[in-house]
């Protein structure tokens, strides 16, 4: 099955329920404007408990690289994402794991995409210079197919149980993440509709 990323994860509950069901990480947004916020003392309890081989991953955007990895430390994250305007020379040669969004407007920004440094992992998101993510707003799948092609991504914007085998067969990536699409509220995950959506996967 395809890695999942259960990201806005605000709760153990979720974070378990996730892992029980195939998550490959959960993600906690550290960004103070997100309604799916984290302070990074409740996110370190939570990744207290998860079972081993499941990632935590944070994420930020146009936070200072020092902040980043502070968090990261006192998390214990094993990745961060980086969901701002971060240049590759802000993260190429962090000490941590990187993932890097990129908005995907339209096929000028494959280019984008494909040219972020090979130390990091690319995240392919619906553009939104406001939210940075979470909107539930899917990206264009040929363009992110086209990605896919030239290198490993993770595929993120709109996805649920309705639409997940859809998009993971019309791009072919490494990994999806998932926010919005499974959730009761912003930061809380509805269990029937991430059920749904990891039967979805096995299934397909």
């Amino acid at each position: 099955m395809t890695h999942v990323k259960i990201c806005g994860v605000t709760t153990a509950e979720d974070a378990l329920l996730a892992a029980a069901l195939g998550a490959s990480a959960v993600g906690f947004v550290f960004w103070p404007h997100s309604p799916r916020y984290i302070e990074p003392i409740a996110a370190r309890a939570i990744v207290t408990r998860l079972p081993p081989f499941i990632t935590p991953v944070g994420v930020f955007v146009n936070q200072p690289i020092p902040t980043v990895l502070a968090i990261a430390r006192f998390a214990r994250l094993g990745a961060v994402q980086l969901h701002g305007d971060e240049t590759a020379v802000e993260y190429e040669s962090l000490p941590t794991r990187v993932i890097k969004a990129i908005a995907l407007g339209d096929a000028k920004d494959e280019d984008t995409a494909v040219n972020v440094p090979s130390s990091a992992m690319v995240l392919l998101d619906a553009h939104d210079p406001v939210r940075r993510g979470g909107t539930g707003r899917a990206v264009d799948w040929s363009v992110a197919s086209a990605v896919a092609r030239r290198r490993p991504v993770i595929l993120s914007g709109g996805l649920h149980a309705g639409n997940v085998v859809a998009a993971v067969a019309a791009v072919n990536p490494y990994g999806i993440d998932v926010s919005s699409g499974i959730e009761s509220r912003p930061g809380r995950k509805d269990p029937a509709k991430l059920r749904a959506l990891f039967a979805a996967l096995r299934e397909s």
